[in-house]
Parts: C-alpha cells; sequence; structure tokens
C-alpha cells in the first residue's frame, strides 16, 4: 500500500478500512460474537482507533493476537471462539463493501450445507502461464468462480480442517480450500462485485469512488 500504515486502519470516507468492515457485522443481527484478530503489538490502537467508534457494540469484540501467516491467525481465532458458536464466518477484515444480507445468506449457507462461500463468476479470460510468463493455456471460465469473504463454515468441520492442515504443514490461501482437500463439499453462492478486497493504493480509490457513488444514489433517493 506504500504506507507505514497497516492497510486495514488507512481511512476512507472518513473511517478506517476495518471500521466500515466492522460495522457491517455489528450491523447484521445474525451476527452474536465477533473476534476481531490482529497483530498482538496493536491492540491498545486497536481499541483506541477502531473500537472506540462503536461504544455501544464494542462488548461483543474480542480482540485476538494473530500470528505470522493467515491461515495461523484464522487458527487464533476459531481457537478463541471454541464452544461459543456451531456456526463462524471468516472475513477479510480489508473488504469494507460487505452487506449484511450476505453475511446473512452466508451463514444460513454454512447451516444448510456445511460451508459456504460467496463469489462472482470470472468474467475475463483466464490464462495460466509458466516461469517465463508465456501463456500455456486458456480455461474455460465458466467453470471459474473468483471467491469472496465472509466464507462461512459449521464450527467442527473448519476446526478439524485446520487441525488436519497443522498437522500436515499445509497451508492454503483461503479456509474453503482446507475443506476442499479433506474432500469436503463447499457450496458457492453469488457475492458482489462490490465486496472488494483493498490490497493496493488503485484499490483504494476505487473504494473512495464506489463510497462517494453511493452517497450520492443516498441523496438523489431522499430528495
Amino acid at each position: 500500500m506504500k504506507s507505514d500504515l497497516r492497510k486495514q486502519y488507512l481511512v476512507f470516507g472518513g473511517r478506517s478500512i476495518l471500521s466500515h468492515t466492522l460495522a457491517a457485522f455489528l450491523t447484521c443481527p445474525d451476527v452474536h460474537r465477533i473476534f476481531l484478530v490482529i497483530p498482538e503489538a496493536d491492540e491498545a490502537y486497536c481499541r483506541d482507533h477502531i473500537l472506540a467508534d462503536f461504544p455501544d457494540d464494542c462488548a461483543i469484540v474480542d480482540l485476538v493476537s494473530g500470528g505470522v501467516e493467515r491461515q495461523e491467525s484464522v487458527y487464533n481465532g476459531l481457537e478463541a471462539a471454541m464452544g461459543l458458536a456451531d456456526i463462524v464466518a471468516i472475513h477479510d477484515g480489508v473488504r469494507p463493501f460487505v452487506q449484511p444480507d450476505l453475511i446473512t445468506r452466508c451463514l444460513a449457507g454454512a447451516k444448510a450445507y456445511g460451508a459456504c462461500v460467496p463469489g462472482v463468476p470470472a468474467v475475463d479470460t483466464l490464462k495460466t502461464v509458466d516461469n517465463d510468463i508465456t501463456i500455456e493455456k486458456t480455461l474455460d471460465r465458466r467453470k471459474v468462480w473468483c471467491a469472496q469473504t465472509p466464507q462461512a463454515f459449521r464450527y467442527d468441520l473448519i476446526w478439524a480442517a485446520h487441525e488436519s492442515a497443522r498437522s500436515a504443514g499445509v497451508v492454503e490461501t483461503d479456509d474453503a480450500a482446507l475443506l476442499e482437500r479433506l474432500g469436503r463439499p463447499v457450496r458457492m453462492i453469488p457475492g458482489s462485485r462490490y465486496n472488494l478486497k483493498i490490497t493496493t493504493p488503485e484499490d483504494l480509490a476505487l473504494a473512495s469512488a464506489v463510497l462517494a457513488l453511493a452517497a450520492s444514489r443516498k441523496n438523489r433517493t431522499k430528495s
């Protein structure tokens, strides 16, 4: 992000990325407890600059120290939630436009199928390349979806998948892949193209534009 500040704390629309994200989960009536996984050194910062934005709701938010890798951080969050929920949703803190309705649909999908992931069908032509960045082949995009979060699971299934991966020394890029590794089915449901993951300065500029567009539409509706 070309910034000394961690990307989740960068501000757009008057709030940090993480505060926008947290607000969506606090607004969702089906979310009863939130485990905010952060670098251990950031605990004071998060209490003063993130949770302070939600003085009436922070009682349901627990801060959990993360690990070196994303997978280890998720494991720590799951461990903190042990015995407190039958269904869990795992979300990227830098997806600030997630909507409460999508969270609810993911949780419902996990209840029905055991594991549920939102996503959008690929619209670009997809290529695989070799080490020299030379095209090897073109994929059939009709079978390709871009996965998003929150990914929701029955707690027992995702905990067992993480434990198995740790024992085998396996690291995956998302949590659904840990279940796929064990041959467990994962249901894909429609997500939203607005459910952006902010990882670059260009993404942050796009997020600001999306927020401005939403505000403009809201003002036109009121008038």
